[in-house]
């Protein structure tokens, strides 16, 4: 069956087709991938990279059995593009719409790391981050100045945060994995695609407010 990759929680923003093999449903096979980076533009980004990437895959939308979506943590705007795209690809074609915490998708491309930290830029100098043991994550994503990051037993981390914060993690190897992939994606959903599970809420995973707030009411004007 082909799925559907989104994630859009940082500048990368991904679409992918991942097949995943009836016959073999832990074979997971990517079939074609679009990535851009771009720390503003996911909405301008995201709808032309899944053409492609259906294009190159030689598919059409109705061949899709699923969806699977980043669900952050993530800026409030980029985040909300790849949700809502995977919302409407699911209500369009009634297919399921899975979503995964990116941090995860990382992690499980890392899952040879006995323990592992996972990264990615939060901007004002901090970094939303999670620990993996064998790609398992173990507790909740956080968000946090990277000084502040627990590192007890930790040696290796992965994500763009690692590398924009190595100086203050000189002590961990680094791995290449920097963005969530497509393939890394559908494995964390991989239970539910198979299972023919119903679709997620998609609920973003933001982990503070967004900049932006409603305007306070009028000022008094004196005469």
């Amino acid at each position: 069956m082909f799925v559907l990759a989104l994630d859009t929680s940082s500048p990368a923003v991904t679409a992918g087709v991942v097949t995943v093999v009836d016959a073999a449903p832990d074979t997971v096979v990517l079939a074609a991938e679009r990535t851009a980076l771009a720390v503003r533009g996911h909405g301008e980004l995201l709808a032309p990279s899944v053409d492609d990437a259906l294009r190159e895959a030689g598919i059409a939308p109705g061949d899709l059995a699923a969806v699977v979506v980043g669900t952050g943590p993530g800026p409030y705007t980029g985040l909300r593009v790849g949700l809502v795209t995977a919302a409407v690809f699911a209500d369009l074609l009634d297919i399921p719409a899975y979503g995964v915490c990116s941090l995860d998708a990382i992690g499980r491309a890392c899952a040879d790391e006995p323990s592992l930290l996972v990264a990615s830029d939060a901007r004002r100098r901090e970094v939303y981050w999670a620990r993996y043991e064998h790609g398992v994550r173990a507790g909740d994503p956080a968000v946090d100045k990277p000084a502040e990051v627990p590192l007890a037993g930790v040696t290796a981390i992965a994500g763009a945060g690692g590398e924009l914060y190595a100086e203050v993690w000189p002590e961990l190897r680094r791995r290449a994995e920097r963005y969530p992939d497509p393939v890394a994606l559908v494995r964390v959903a991989l239970e539910r695609i198979v299972g023919r599970d119903e679709s997620d809420p998609l609920t973003p995973l933001y982990l503070r407010r967004p900049d932006a707030v409603a305007p306070g009411a009028p000022k008094p004007v004196s005469q």
